[in-house]
């Protein structure tokens, strides 16, 4: 049925179960794994309160080395499990358009993620990065509880 899952991941405790469940059920149908963090870098702002973007490097290098421990980790468990996995990241205008594009650039027939990830206070004024996807994918989403 399913052939190649994409996992969502961004280091939140909800994450990394739906991780650990997400290669559980990838090793169930015998299907491979991608692993995917979206890089959320602050932009160069040139209005008022300029911030240049040399100001920024250390944040998107901090950014980045955050990611690769998250991917690395990913890598690990599918490791130990015997499942195929390969790891992702991406710097997307929104987290949402940055699942979808990784499922369809990696050719994954379905995507399995957390309900939803870092901070729910966030995801009350920012919009559930999970409805989002369900909303705009035209790729099958499982959703973790």
């Amino acid at each position: 049925m399913f052939k190649h899952v994409l996992i969502p991941i961004d280091g939140s405790r909800r994450a990394t179960k739906a991780l650990k469940a997400g290669i559980a059920f990838a090793k169930e149908v015998g299907a491979r794994v991608t692993a995917y963090h979206a890089l959320q870098v602050i932009p160069a702002y040139y209005g008022e309160g300029f911030i240049p973007p040399a100001a920024l490097e250390p944040v998107e290098a901090g950014a980045r080395k955050q990611a690769r421990k998250y991917l690395d980790e990913a890598g690990r468990i599918a490791g130990t499990s015997g499942v195929a996995c390969e790891l992702h990241v991406s710097q997307p205008a929104t987290v949402y358009e940055g699942i979808i594009e990784a499922a369809r650039k990696n050719k994954c027939d379905v995507i399995f993620m957390a309900s939803h990830g870092h901070g729910e206070l966030a995801s009350l004024v920012l919009g559930s990065v999970t409805v989002k996807v369900l909303a705009h994918s035209k790729i099958p989403v499982v959703v973790f509880r």
